[in-house]
């Protein structure tokens, strides 16, 4: 009989066991389990769908200092396309110009003023020249804020009869503004100056 009792003491004894590590396996794996579903969906939160020409394409959101260099070069080069590139057409000038002065403050609109002054685009328009840019490279400083940049970019003035190029050095400090749709990168230009403008040799 006694032989019977301890028998059930050990079976009951190994029961209590498995039950116990059955319970600690259980709590392990639910555990586990909501761990991977919380990190599913921030994985899922992270990705932006964006629609370009009717297709949905994947994109990442990451913080925005990984990102600063390239979103800065984009806007300074926005800012000098739309600045630069002019055709002899009062309204895509103005057009143009518009959309550059709505990237930068009042000192691009200094620098367009005195050109309007000192008759630059009456010129373009009255001699039919087409004004483009070519941004060779963009130098930044994100160390210090507001961002410090140097743009080298070649000018093209196109003429019926030639064409002349141009070297075009400027620079400049972006400060952080709210994102629009006039202003995707969320940057103001300031204290934007032109170093150097002077006609490059002709090629051969």
């Amino acid at each position: 009989m006694f032989s019977q009792l301890r028998n059930i003491d050990t079976a009951f004894r190994h029961i209590k066991r498995f039950s116990l590590f059955l319970i600690i396996a259980c709590i392990f794996i639910s555990g586990f389990a909501i761990y991977k579903s919380y990190e599913m969906v921030g994985n899922a939160q992270a990705k932006v769908y964006i629609l370009a020409n009717g297709k949905a394409i994947e994109a990442f959101s990451t913080e925005r200092k990984s990102n600063l260099p390239v979103e800065i070069r984009d806007h300074v080069k926005m800012f000098h396309h739309y600045f630069f590139t002019l055709d002899p057409d009062e309204k895509v000038i103005q057009r143009n110009i518009s959309k550059a002065l709505e990237l930068s403050d009042q000192s691009a609109k200094k620098s367009y003023d005195n050109l309007k002054e000192q008759g630059f685009y009456s010129n373009l328009i009255s001699a039919n020249i087409s004004q483009e840019i070519t941004i060779d490279s963009v130098q930044l400083d994100i160390e210090q804020y507001p961002y410090y940049f140097r743009c080298y970019a070649t000018q093209q003035l196109i003429r019926s009869s030639a064409t002349v190029n141009r070297k075009l050095v400027t620079q400049g400090y972006l400060r952080n503004v709210g994102r629009s749709d006039n202003n995707p990168h969320g940057f103001l230009i300031q204290r934007w100056e032109t170093l150097e403008n002077s006609d490059l040799p002709l090629k051969p």
